[in-house]
């Protein structure tokens, strides 16, 4: 059964559609598998192989398009109409010779459509070069425009329905740091801890069911804890150094991030400084994050911060978050950095993540967010912000 009642998908396609009448798109192909569940609530582990969803103006409802074997998934999880479903074969799966692009092609043709301007998004994870030549070649009379995350951006602004999704994403992971923290000791192996935190991000909370976040645990110390996007190993922490844990919770498939920092022994003062100012810099940032500033004016307080203190960061500070697959929980739309105008709206949500990466150190600390339609934003995540010390 689909996650949302028929109502939310209609209301999707109508902003979607709108969209795409702007852009001067008839229809519209994507291949991003958070874009086929948020246009057609279609959600299995087959984004590993080509599908789509196929969205044309004058259509009620958009067709998915998958392999065969996975269209039973598409019948269970999907709103569309049993028409709407629409298989390509077994021969196109894995062939150098077929391609599901050609499927595609030839059910537009059918359709109508040879001769319509398409809105592919040429920078999607999950749209493949030789598909897009495929379409090309098979579609010769059609004009083809790059869509550049149209769906993404429409799912910026999330449902009322969304936001509780996200709010129960944000329980799972806060309950996964308490046990990471908790995993994390002297003579434990990363991957011992890891395990730990994998448990409780699948159990979830009593209330509410764990997924599977779109990105792995990072949990570094020492050296490693200098560079970003560290996951794990077998190397057992070490007294005497700082980790930090970036984690992810999920629940039908939205998601909420969150990230703390610890240290084994007693933390030397420059560790406690970066600690202070990056507090100081998340208040700052999370006050000016209100309805009708700019993701520019929200890392710009928390610049201000941090400039004051003699520190620079030259990477964004957070990005909207939301539904996702694999590889990333991030949408690929608005940023939190310098020279983003992106205008914050009420229900937008982001995951704000402050880390400092020094030469041999580093540390960091987020939170995920929703903007309310007034005053500060609603914090989803819940966790305590202090650096944790374990002597």
């Amino acid at each position: 059964m689909p996650v949302f009642d028929r109502s939310e998908f209609v209301a999707r396609i109508a902003r979607v559609k709108a969209r795409m009448t702007a852009a001067g798109i008839d229809v519209l192909i994507c291949a991003d598998p958070a874009n086929l569940n948020y246009l057609t609530g279609y959600d299995g582990w087959s984004f590993y192989v080509h599908q789509y969803a196929v969205l044309s103006l004058d259509a009620e409802e958009p067709l998915w398009i998958g392999r065969s074997m996975d269209a039973p998934g598409a019948r269970l999880t999907a709103f569309v109409k049993p028409e709407n479903i629409v298989p390509y074969p077994e021969t196109h799966v894995d062939s150098a010779i077929l391609h599901p692009a050609q499927f595609v092609a030839e059910v537009l043709r059918e359709r109508g459509y040879g001769r319509a301007r398409i809105g592919v998004d040429l920078d999607a994870f999950y749209f493949t070069a030789r598909a897009y030549l495929e379409l090309t070649k098979a579609l010769p009379g059609a004009s083809f425009i790059d869509s550049q995350g149209l769906v993404n951006w429409v799912r910026l602004v999330k449902s009322p329905a969304e936001v509780g999704l996200m709010r129960g994403a944000a329980a799972i992971v806060s309950q996964a740091m308490a046990v990471g923290m908790e995993a994390v000791a002297p003579g434990v192996r990363e991957c011992d801890a890891v395990a730990k935190i994998t448990a409780a991000q699948f159990h979830g909370t009593a209330d509410v069911w764990g997924d599977y976040p779109a990105a792995l645990a990072q949990v570094p110390s020492g050296r490693k804890s200098a560079a970003p996007h560290m996951t794990w190993s077998g190397d057992r922490y070490k007294q005497d150094t700082v980790a930090y844990l970036e984690l992810g919770g999920c629940h039908q498939r939205y998601h909420a991030a969150l990230a703390r920092t610890l240290y084994m022994g007693k933390p030397p003062e420059a560790l406690l400084d970066v600690a202070k100012v990056v507090a100081e810099g998340l208040d700052m940032a999370l006050d000016a994050a209100r309805a009708g500033t700019t993701c520019h004016d929200v890392e710009a307080a928390w610049r201000s911060v941090l400039n004051r203190a003699g520190y620079s960061k030259a990477s964004r500070i957070g990005y909207s978050i939301g539904l996702n697959y694999p590889p990333d929980w991030g949408e690929r739309t608005a940023s939190l950095r310098e020279g983003d105008e992106t205008v914050l709206e009420a229900n937008m949500c982001f995951h704000m993540i402050l880390g400092m990466w020094m030469d041999d150190w580093g540390y960091e600390l987020s939170e995920t967010f929703c903007v309310r339609p007034s005053g500060a934003p609603e914090i989803l995540t819940s966790f305590p912000r202090e650096l944790v010390v374990k002597p």
